[in-house]
């Protein structure tokens, strides 16, 4: 999908999901890591994540679109269009707009495992093996994969 496509599903979805029109620029950026798309508010642009189109799909794209149209729409109107505010997340339910996205990470994972339980510990960094134990058992950990 190209950023042309997105603009055109932006428009259609603010039309048909919330009878309002978009005026803005929506676009992919791929310097987004930790969110699905954001709304800047001094441009009105809507920014969306490539990544979640990559790995979850156009409905996953589609679900922020109309989160990020919440925002849009109710900061223009003048009420509230913080994730915390009544009005966003009103406008959420009766738009089916999710709250949150699917995380997208291309993080690897260093996977732990009790020698005593079983019990498996994913963690981004190396840890002492030595030092720290099982939460679960207090059995000593071992490494499984890297």
């Amino acid at each position: 999908m190209t950023d042309n496509e997105l603009q055109e599903l932006v428009i259609k979805i603010s039309q048909e999901v919330f009878h309002r029109p978009f005026r803005h620029q929506a676009y992919f950026n791929r310097r987004l890591r930790t969110t699905g798309g954001r709304y800047m508010l001094i441009s009105h642009h809507i920014e969306i994540n490539p990544k979640q189109l990559a790995v979850h799909g156009e409905e996953a794209v589609i679900g922020i679109i109309k989160h990020e149209l919440c925002h849009y729409h109710l900061h223009l109107e003048g009420k509230g269009y913080r994730h915390r505010d009544r009005d966003f997340r009103k406008l959420c339910n009766e738009t089916g707009a999710p709250r949150y996205c699917a995380p997208v990470t291309d993080d690897h994972y260093l996977i732990y495992r009790c020698a005593q339980c079983t019990m498996l510990y994913q963690r981004k960094r190396r840890i002492n093996t030595e030092k720290y134990r099982c939460g679960k058992c207090r059995g000593k950990l071992e490494l499984v994969s890297e």
